[in-house]
Parts: C-alpha cells; sequence; structure tokens
C-alpha cells in the first residue's frame, strides 16, 4: 500500500495560502513585508494574512505566541538575550556586541547575489583583529570545503527566499554576527526562532546550498526523507530538482510548503522503495533520538547523503557529543565527505551543509 498523503499546502490561521502566490508577492512587495523595524508580529500577520488577534502558540524550543515573541524582541538585550558570543569557559565576552556593518556583511555571505567564497574572504579581510568577526571568519573558514567540481555563479537578481529574507533580519535585530568556535558554550536560543520554524523549516537554505544539492544530485531524483514542512523541497523544485517528500508528521508546523508529503516513517519507505538507491538522500536536521539517523542511513542503498545541520555539539541541535561528519566517519565509513559549507545560522546557532559519497571502483 502506498504511503498517506500529508495536508494541502497551508498556513494554518489563514483562509488561504498558496506558495507560489506567496513567492510570486514576496518578490514584488518583500522590503515592504519585512519586519519594519522591530515589528515581527505584524509582519508575519500581513505576510501569511492571519488575524490581528491571532494567538496561534509555536511549539519549538519554546511554546509563545506571536504577541509573547514580540515582547521578547522588544527586550532588545536585556537578561542575556543577545549574549551570543561566550569565552571558551562559557562566561559572557566582555567585547562590544558586533556592529551593523559586520552584520550585514554576515548575512551578506549567504546572498544569491554575491559569491559566498568571495564574500567569506571578504569578511576575513575586512575584520578587526581580536573582534567578534575575525572569529566567526576563521570559524567558518576553518570548517569550509567545497571541491572546485562544484561552480554556484551569483545571481544578477536576487533568488525568491523568504526564509533567507527573515533571517537576515533577525540577524541584524539580535545582534548576530554568526558562529564561532565557542559557540559550542551557547546553551540558550531566543522566542523568534519558534516562529521562523513554524513557518519556513528547521534551518535556512541558502542559494548556494540549494545549488550544492542541485549539483550533487547530478540529474537524479532527490528524496527529501524527515522533510518537515516541505520548505527544502519546494526551494528545490523552483531549481528543476526532482524531489519526493516524505515524513512521518510527528512534528506539527503552521505552514505546509507542498501538497504531496507522503507519510510514512523513513526506513519502512527506504525498505518498501528499493532503498532509493537511484536518489540522493536529503536529511535537513535529521533526528537522532530513538535511532532515527542510524536506521535509515542502512536502510539507504544510494551513493550521496547530504544532511543540513549542526556543525557544533551546543546541545539543542539535532546531534549531541559528535557531530554529522565525525558520526559518518566512525558508523558510516565507506561514504567520504566531499562537502562541507556554512548555512545561515540563527542566533547562537552554527550550522552547514555536509555531502557525503560512496565512490565504486
Amino acid at each position: 500500500m502506498p504511503p498517506a498523503k500529508g495536508p494541502q499546502a497551508q498556513t494554518i490561521g489563514s483562509a488561504e495560502f498558496d506558495p507560489d502566490a506567496f513567492l510570486a508577492s514576496w518578490a514584488q512587495d518583500f522590503p515592504t513585508l519585512l519586519p519594519q523595524g522591530n515589528d515581527l508580529r505584524s509582519s508575519i500577520i500581513a505576510a501569511f494574512n492571519l488575524a490581528q488577534s491571532d494567538n496561534y502558540v509555536y511549539h519549538a524550543v519554546a511554546s509563545v505566541t506571536l504577541a509573547q515573541v514580540q515582547e521578547a524582541i522588544q527586550h532588545g538585550d536585556e537578561n542575556g538575550l543577545h549574549a551570543w558570543y561566550p569565552d571558551e569557559a562559557g562566561k559572557s565576552s566582555e567585547h562590544p556586541p558586533p556592529t551593523a556593518a559586520d552584520i550585514a556583511a554576515y548575512t551578506s555571505i549567504f546572498a544569491s547575489t554575491t559569491s559566498t567564497s568571495k564574500s567569506l574572504n571578504g569578511y576575513a579581510a575586512n575584520a578587526k583583529k581580536a573582534s567578534h568577526r575575525a572569529s566567526v571568519a576563521a570559524h567558518l573558514q576553518s570548517k569550509r570545503l567545497l571541491p572546485p567540481s562544484y561552480v554556484v555563479a551569483k545571481l544578477k537578481s536576487p533568488h525568491i527566499n523568504p526564509y533567507y529574507d527573515y533571517w537576515a533580519w533577525s540577524c541584524r535585530n539580535l545582534e548576530w554576527a554568526g558562529p564561532t568556535a565557542n559557540t559550542v558554550q551557547v546553551k540558550q536560543s531566543h522566542h523568534v526562532l519558534p516562529v521562523l520554524m513554524h513557518h519556513f523549516g528547521c534551518v535556512a537554505p541558502s542559494y548556494e546550498s540549494l545549488e550544492v544539492v542541485k549539483q550533487s544530485a547530478k540529474g537524479r531524483k532527490v528524496l527529501d526523507l524527515g522533510c518537515g514542512n516541505g520548505y527544502w523541497t519546494h526551494m528545490l523544485r523552483r531549481l528543476g530538482v526532482p524531489v519526493d517528500a516524505v515524513d512521518n508528521l510527528q512534528s506539527k508546523y503552521r505552514t505546509v510548503w507542498i501538497n504531496d508529503v507522503m507519510v510514512e516513517e523513513g526506513e519502512k519507505y527506504l525498505k518498501t522503495h528499493n532503498g532509493a538507491k537511484d536518489a540522493l538522500l536529503l536529511l535537513v536536521y535529521p533526528i537522532v533520538g530513538s535511532d532515527f539517523t542510524a536506521r535509515v542511513l542502512n536502510a539507504y542503498a544510494g551513493s550521496t547523503i547530504c544532511v543540513a545541520g549542526t556543525q557544533n555539539a551546543n546541545g539543542y541541535t539535532a546531534f549531541q557529543g559528535r557531530v554529522i561528519d565525525e558520526y559518518m566517519a566512525a558508523e558510516k565509513p565507506a561514504y567520504v565527505k566531499t562537502v562541507q559549507i556554512p548555512l545561515p545560522s540563527f542566533a547562537g546557532k552554527d550550522e552547514a551543509l555536509f555531502v557525503f559519497e560512496r565512490f565504486t571502483e
């Protein structure tokens, strides 16, 4: 029996949600749809056509309403809400927060109209010694791995990606200029995160990361296993990538971006579909509880695995104790890490896209 179909594309509390119409409107109006000043609540209500009295509860690392999130935003950096840069012992840094210029330079690294590699090099070259920016640049450069066979050309016009735009706003608002080696010491998040997760997913794709998945697939189908609300699937499909989306729907999202989520446990789906041997396996924020990752990777029969998730082990991300490349090296040594590129990371997080290849003679 084929997997059951999930819900249609929707935003709970909105009379109508059409993903392509949303993106078309965003392309035209996003400067005015983004939060004006600090007003995230009004922005989300306008963008997703919600009632002014909206009281939906966003469940994630915290359970909050838009009104509660807005109240937290209004408190700014009070009570350590913007304390993103501890020292190696986890104590708050005595340095002032990153400058607006450094934050803008960080977010532009992931813009579709810039070359990520060149932007990252420029971010490092223009950093003051011993600054947050210098630490971020050194950390991201030390982790980055992208073979020259991947060519991601910058675009003349921005790639339409509202998650990236909201994320960039959150960086400015929360005084965040990217992760450092000490981000592993950060154990808290911010109330904004559940809102972004519910509407867009656990981690924001950059244009570069979507292109890397596309080029890694080499014309094959992508299997987005544990697809969540389908945002990555929808973004990949808009780039012409064929994607099958599977999720058990145990996690609830306010916005769903696709109409054809196949509702099934990942391991079961793979076992009934020949291990998806002819597809690229995409895991966005895979769950490690109950051995989900181990069972899925054991059932997968293909040669290419892409994982979007954490590149540190600070505890509230998907891997704790060891990150995915360490896990793969220990548990799946036949797969070689070929790519590791930073992703737009929410304040206090350190995200990356990994590609693992199994080569045959």
